[in-house]
């Protein structure tokens, strides 16, 4: 006999998950052979240029706190708390006068 039932049920969710292999030793041993390489002036066409791993992000973080949207998200907001603050101011006056 079906069960019946008054809401739907989530169904539960299969993932096809399969795992890259990946060796740290390899990378770190191409990374330090690129660098070397590099120090020495010669280019291997086999091997691929490595970036450093290190990035200085401080001017792209100040850049984004310093930008016009965050300006403008600060003064929607306290746009919106002057209206509902006066709209509680009003509807307070209603009630009580």
């Amino acid at each position: 006999m079906a069960r019946v039932s008054l809401f739907k049920l989530p169904k539960y969710n299969y993932f096809n998950y399969q795992p890259r292999y990946y060796d740290p030793e390899k990378e770190a041993r191409d990374e330090r052979t690129a660098v070397i390489l590099s120090e020495m002036g010669v280019k291997d066409e086999n091997t691929e240029e490595v970036e450093p791993t290190y990035r200085a992000t401080i001017k792209g973080k100040m850049r984004h706190y310093y930008s016009p949207r965050a300006k403008s998200n600060k003064q929607s907001n306290i746009r919106l708390l002057l209206i509902a603050g006066f709209l509680f101011f009003l509807s307070y006056f209603l009630i009580f006068y």
